[in-house]
Order: structure tokens, then sequence, then C-alpha cells
């Protein structure tokens, strides 16, 4: 098959990605690995063509519109030629991208066009409690009607962006994220570093940041040895004001030495900082299916998150790890400490979240399932 996925975020040297761009690093080769023609293509800031082979994945990336508002409709033109030339060389079966990918794309006879759900503008509306923008919801929903199929990277993310939008007639199965069990090994645990808490993720609310230096103030009280470490970009409001100069007011004054913004990490760096962690604390508002999670249960660490949408199809709460109210930083604080306190949970909650990811979350496993659903629309 000719798989083609639609993404300005696929992590190639210099480009900032998120879960998206991760998920499609380890699916795009193990595909190609399998036979495929696997082809890449998205839009950025550049002024001319670039094509990479990467893993035996072409990767093409076209410049962006310097045209005004609306901008989305210059960029679509631009992405149907290069899909039409895609395809006049070498036949297109399926097309894929996320939530927003097909508002104005130009179909092409025979081929199939799926979204994998990730969370799109509906979802994250309701998950933060924020106004539609009509433009966006305009989009997605447009997006949609031109699909023709849709499966989703969780069950919530599908069942809850069904009350905004009608995809019953396309839809398709749920296929969770892989785990990446190469880069996230089985951890060694001498090489812990006692007390020492770790986040990784886009530094903003939405991410639980301010409950999270909320519930260090309390964990810190009752073991002065602690200290967070905090790894991700930052995030800035409309005005150009930077989210963590903003949460870094909440840090008092005797517990800034021990409160750390690392700023982004490289992806390759991240095992070692989750290694050396005691617990990783990971207090989302709201996900769609956290890959950042599934990395940290893959390396068998112990692990606290949040009950949100998505979370109960990943995490036996207790078992594989502890889950709190997000917006409640002391119920937040309880859990870190009950690990802490207790090296038989500890040990048991690390354990059993690598049994859960070798069972279920598997590239091998996400990639058959992925095949067998590609092969079933194109027949």
């Amino acid at each position: 098959m000719h798989l083609v996925f639609l993404t300005n975020e696929y992590p190639l040297e210099g480009v900032i990605h998120g879960g998206v761009g991760t998920f499609l690093k380890l699916l795009c080769p193990e595909l190609a690995r399998r036979g495929h023609k696997v082809t890449v293509l998205g839009l950025s800031s550049i002024s001319e063509k670039q094509v990479v082979n990467s893993e035996g994945v072409n990767v093409i990336t076209i410049p962006a519109s310097s045209q005004l508002k609306p901008k989305a409709i210059f960029n679509f033109r631009k992405l149907n030629k290069e899909l039409d030339k895609i395809h006049l060389n070498h036949k297109i079966d399926v097309v894929e991208g996320p939530e927003m990918s097909f508002s104005f794309i130009r179909k092409i006879p025979g081929v199939k066009y799926l979204i994998r759900m990730n969370g799109g503008h509906h979802f994250f509306s309701e998950a933060e409690k924020r106004k539609v923008n009509l433009w966006k919801a305009f989009m997605e929903k447009r997006s949609f009607s031109n699909a023709d199929a849709v499966c989703g990277v969780s069950r919530y993310v599908m069942d809850h962006t069904k009350k905004y939008i009608d995809f019953s007639s396309k839809e398709g199965p749920v296929i969770f994220n892989p785990a990446n069990l190469e880069n996230f090994f089985k951890a060694d645990e001498s090489k812990v570093v006692p007390g020492r808490l770790f986040f990784a993720g886009t530094i903003c609310e939405k991410k639980g940041i301010r409950q999270l230096i909320q519930a260090f103030h309390i964990v810190h009280e009752k073991f002065p040895h602690t200290e967070l470490f905090m790894a991700g970009r930052d995030w800035f409001y409309p005005d150009g004001t930077s989210y963590t100069e903003k949460i870094k007011e909440i840090v008092s004054k005797d517990l800034f030495k021990s409160v750390h913004f690392l700023g982004p990490l490289p992806n390759s760096s991240i095992p070692q900082w989750i290694e050396s962690s005691e617990i990783c604390v990971y207090p989302s508002h709201m996900e769609a299916m956290p890959l950042a999670w599934i990395e940290v249960m893959s390396m068998g660490k112990p692990f606290v998150a949040t009950k949100i949408g998505p979370a109960f199809e990943l995490v036996d709460d207790g078992i594989s790890g502890l889950l709190a109210d997000p917006l409640d930083a002391n119920e937040l604080a309880e859990k870190i400490l009950q690990i802490l306190e207790n090296q038989e949970l500890k040990e048991s909650l690390g354990r059993n979240a690598r049994e859960k990811v070798l069972r279920e979350f598997t590239l091998e496993a996400i990639a058959d399932q992925s095949v067998e659903y590609y092969q079933q629309l194109i027949s």
C-alpha cells in the first residue's frame, strides 16, 4: 500500500513536535519496514520545498502560505497540488491525518481519507471549558464530512467528539498510541536520585503545572530532600507573556531552589530523566491518549496521573499507577506521598505498569491493527 500522512510536526532535526509527531515517528518507519510505501506531507515556514528520506519514510515539506487570513484555504491549495503530484508518481491508497486535515481537501478518486482522532478543537474546547471558535469548528466539521473513515486513539476521544460531530456512519476502531520500547527501556533502579520528581510536557495550565507546583509545596514540607524537575516548551498568552514566568510567581521563596524548569529537552534525553526520577507526575487536565504516560509506564516507573478522559483506558488505578483529581492539589500531593512512604507500593506500581504496556501497547500490535484497518478501507 501507499500511505500518506498529513502533519506539520514530523520529528526531523529542528522540527518542534508534540504527541502526533512522536506517534508518527514510531508508526511510519515500522510501516516502511513492512514493505509499504510511506509518505509524510506537511507545511512549514521555509522558502522552498524539502524532501528527506528518514528510515524509509519519504518526508516532504512545502512552504506554508504567506497570504493573510484565511490562510488555511491557501495552504490547502498547496497540499492539494502536492498530493496530486505524489499520486501521479505512485498511486496513493490512504491519506491519513488528525481532525482538521481534510477541511478543504480536493479528494482524489479511488483514494481513502482517514481521520485518526487525537483530540480536535471541539474535544479540547469541551475539556478546557472554553468557547468553540466558529471558524475552527466549521473547518473541523467540514473535515469530518470529507473523510471516508474515522478511528481514534481512545474510546473517550471518540465518544466525546460525537457530541458535536456525527461520524457514526464512518466510525472505525480504537487504536491506541504505541510505546517506544527501544528508547523507553526498562529503568535501572540503581540510577534513581532519591526525592526527584519529574514531569515532561508543555509548561501550561492544561498540563496541570499549577496544581503540580501547589502539590509539591505540600510534599516538600514532609520530605525536604525532594526536588521537582519540569521539562518542556513554554506556552505564551495572546499578549506574548510567558506562562513559565507567570507560574514562577506561585513558587514560595524557600522552595525556589527545589523547583527546576528545564525548558525543552531533546526526546533522546527524556528516558534518562525518567530513569533517574523516583516518581513521575503528569497531572494533565485533559488528554486524548497521552503518549507521555505510556513512555513512563514502559520504563516501569511509579507514576501519578489524573482522573481524566482516557485515564482508565490506560492506567489501572492503584495497580499500574495512581490517579488524582486534576484540580485538587491536595489529592495530588497525597498520591505522591503514598508512593514516597511505601517502597512496596512504589515497586509494584512500576512493575505492573511495564507489564501492561508489554501486553497492550507494543508498536507491533498497533501497526498490525493499523494495517488491518487500512486494508479493510481499500478492499
